[in-house]
C-alpha cells in the first residue's frame, strides 16, 4: 500500500473503464499501415504496468500538500498527467504533452485496488453524477467532447459519427447536446446504430450497405456533410469520412484502429478541407463535460460489469465488439 507524499493522493478505485487503449497496451502496440506496427515501449512505456486509466473512486488518504480533498472524497480520476514544463502543459493541455506520464499508460493506472495520483490538480469531485457512468468521462467522453468541440467549428448543419461503440455513442450524445447539426451516426452493427438512434442520432446507416457513401451524401442535401468523426479510424473509415466531405468540410480523426490511406492530395486544397486529430482532452475540457453529465444533457452507458478478476475477459470482450457503450471494471 503507498503512502501519499506531497501534493499526491491515494484513491480506493470504485470503478474503472475498459477501454481501447488497454488493448493495445494489452497486445503491445499500434497498426501503422504497410505492415508497419508501433511497439508502446517505443513511445516510453515500460513494462510492467497497470493499466485503467478511467477511474472513478473515494480519496483514501491525501499528502501533507495536497488541497481541496479530503478522506470519502468521491472524485474522478483526470489521467492525462504532462511533465508541466512544455508548451503544452504550460497552455494547459497536458494531455498533448511532450513527455507524458499518463496513468494507466506510462505508470500504473486503475485495474487495481488502489491507485496514486500524482496531484490533488488531477482529481474532479462527481457529486451529483453516477460514479460508475463518470469513469468514462476521463476518456470515452473526454475524447468524444474534444471530438465534438473540433467538428462544431465550423458551424456543420450535418455531423456524421462514424462508429456506434463507447466512444460514437457517446460522440453522438455530446453533438446533441452542444451542437446545433443533424447527427448521422454509421455503424456495421445494427443493434449499436438502434442504441445510437435512441441517443439522439438523427439518421442511422449501416455500412455494409455498398451505397453508404452516396446515402450519406443525400441525407447531406446532396453536398455532403460538413464534419465527419471517425472514431474508428481504420482504413475503410477514414477513406468513406473523406469521400462524404463537402467543401470546406473538417475531418476529425479519433480511433486508433490503424492502417493506412491513399490521398488524393489536390483534392485537400481543392475543397479546402480540413483532416486534424483529436486525442482525450484538457483538464478544463474535463469540468465542462461533468457540467453536462449534471445537468443530465448525456448519460454515460455502462452496460457490462466486471470483478478486477476478470480483467482478461473484459479485454475479450471489448476486442470482440460484445460490449455496447462502456464496461467497468470494479476492483
Amino acid at each position: 500500500m503507498p503512502s501519499p507524499s506531497g501534493s499526491q493522493v491515494l484513491v480506493k478505485v470504485k470503478a474503472v473503464g475498459v477501454c481501447h487503449s488497454d488493448l493495445h497496451l494489452w497486445e503491445g502496440g499500434y497498426d501503422l499501415g504497410d505492415g508497419t506496427f508501433m511497439k508502446v515501449t517505443d513511445r516510453g512505456v515500460r513494462y510492467p504496468v497497470t493499466p485503467g486509466h478511467e477511474i472513478v473512486g473515494t480519496v483514501h488518504e491525501a499528502g501533507p500538500d495536497a488541497e481541496g480533498v479530503s478522506a470519502g472524497d468521491q472524485v474522478l480520476v483526470y489521467p492525462w498527467v504532462g511533465c508541466g514544463r512544455c508548451v503544452a502543459c504550460g497552455n494547459g493541455n497536458e494531455n498533448l504533452c511532450d513527455t507524458p506520464r499518463s496513468l494507466g499508460v506510462f505508470q500504473d493506472g486503475g485495474y487495481a485496488e488502489y491507485v496514486l495520483v500524482p496531484s490533488h490538480r488531477h482529481l474532479v469531485g462527481v457529486s451529483g453524477v453516477d460514479p460508475e457512468g463518470a469513469a468514462s468521462l476521463a476518456c470515452s467522453g473526454l475524447t468524444a467532447y474534444t471530438a465534438v468541440k473540433k467538428a462544431n467549428a465550423n458551424s456543420p448543419e450535418f455531423i456524421v459519427v462514424v462508429g456506434a461503440g463507447g466512444l460514437g455513442l457517446m460522440g453522438v450524445q455530446i453533438a446533441k447536446a452542444v451542437t446545433g447539426a443533424k447527427v448521422v451516426c454509421v455503424d456495421l452493427d445494427d443493434a449499436k446504430l438502434r442504441t445510437a438512434g435512441e441517443l439522439g442520432a438523427d439518421f442511422t446507416l449501416n455500412s455494409k450497405d455498398p451505397r453508404t457513401d452516396r446515402r450519406i451524401i443525400s441525407i447531406c442535401n446532396g453536398t455532403g456533410a460538413d464534419s465527419v468523426i471517425d472514431f474508428v479510424n481504420a482504413p475503410a473509415t477514414a477513406k468513406l469520412g473523406l469521400s462524404v466531405l463537402r467543401k470546406r468540410g473538417n475531418l476529425v480523426l479519433v480511433g486508433l484502429f490503424g492502417g493506412s490511406v491513399e490521398l488524393s492530395l489536390v483534392t485537400v486544397p481543392l475543397k479546402a478541407i480540413t483532416i486534424q486529430g483529436a486525442y482525450t482532452g484538457s483538464y478544463g475540457d474535463l469540468v465542462e463535460l461533468l457540467e453536462l453529465a449534471r445537468q443530465g444533457r448525456i448519460s454515460p452507458i455502462v452496460s457490462k460489469r466486471y470483478p478486477l478478476g476478470e480483467a482478461n475477459a473484459a479485454l475479450d470482450d471489448l476486442r470482440e465488439r460484445r460490449i455496447v457503450g462502456r464496461a467497468v471494471i470494479n476492483p
